[in-house]
């Protein structure tokens, strides 16, 4: 009885650490690593009215980390009033990618159809790229919202790649592998991925060859992004709670160790 009081109390404790950490909005202070300086650069540096794509290539499990990510790129495009053509590779990704574009275009008043539109979901990954790099139109018909494409504002001079600065893969896995190889590769575009922790070493030779342009990766990668554009969020928040519990799961590794020591003193069993 004893011992399962004590996992009570003990993950108890955790929940009541994560909780309340994800609840306090404290700014971590970090240098941004090079990668996330060099992304956030490019897309400071991109005049307004430029359009980027971004694809939301992720299932829904990926979005406690995945949604800091999206949010933080998306929030800097619009402050930066860039236009925003949202698409996704992943079914699951196509819900959620519609919510973030509208939810972060309503903070900064944007208008759908003239400062971002989702195109929605296709299937058949590597069709649907290697069509975009022809006619976005001819693999997009209609928008999410079943509007046609071609009579949509921000969509009348889109025609594919060329007039495109940026493609950003927002990815809990491979998928940003076919935008590298084939639409870097064949249309010569600039890649960005935001990923989480656990791709990034998958994407380290992309990023040495040149072929991949820069990663935002992880929490810690949407918390330096964060402070760089002045806005702290669910990455400052969620290296909070990590932190905060990597701390408590030590403290009681520490006193774990105290106790059983002072037991073997005293000739406890």
């Amino acid at each position: 009885m004893n011992r399962l009081k004590t996992r009570w109390i003990i993950f108890g404790g955790l929940f009541l650490i994560v909780t309340l950490s994800y609840l306090t909005n404290i700014r971590f202070k970090s240098v941004a690593s090079p990668e996330i300086q060099k992304s956030y650069d490019y897309l400071d540096s991109l005049p307004e009215g430029s359009v980027i794509m971004v694809s939301f290539d992720h299932e829904a499990s990926s979005l406690p980390e995945i949604q800091p990510l999206a949010l933080v790129v998306l929030r800097h495009a619009f402050k930066n009033n860039l236009k925003i053509i949202g698409v996704s590779l992943f079914a699951e990704g196509t819900a959620i990618g519609y919510r973030l574009l509208s939810q972060t275009a309503r903070e900064y008043d944007k208008t759908y159809g003239v400062d971002y539109v989702f195109l929605g979901f296709k299937p058949q990954q590597i069709s649907a790229i290697l069509g975009m790099g022809e006619s976005i139109a001819h693999v997009f018909p209609e928008d999410y919202l079943g509007t046609p494409t071609d009579e949509i504002p921000i969509m009348m001079n889109i025609v594919n790649y060329d007039q495109i600065e940026m493609v950003i893969s927002i990815a809990d896995g491979a998928l940003a592998v076919h935008w590298i190889e084939y639409v870097g590769g064949q249309y010569h575009q600039n890649i960005m991925t935001a990923l989480t922790a656990a791709m990034i070493t998958t994407y380290d030779p992309y990023l040495a060859s040149g072929q991949l342009y820069s990663v935002i990766g992880g929490l810690k990668g949407a918390a330096e992004y964060e402070n760089l554009l002045g806005q702290p969020g669910g990455g400052n928040r969620g290296m909070l709670a990590q932190t905060s519990a990597h701390v408590y799961v030590i403290v009681l590794i520490v006193i774990g160790n105290i106790l059983y020591f002072r037991g073997r003193k005293n000739g406890k069993a």
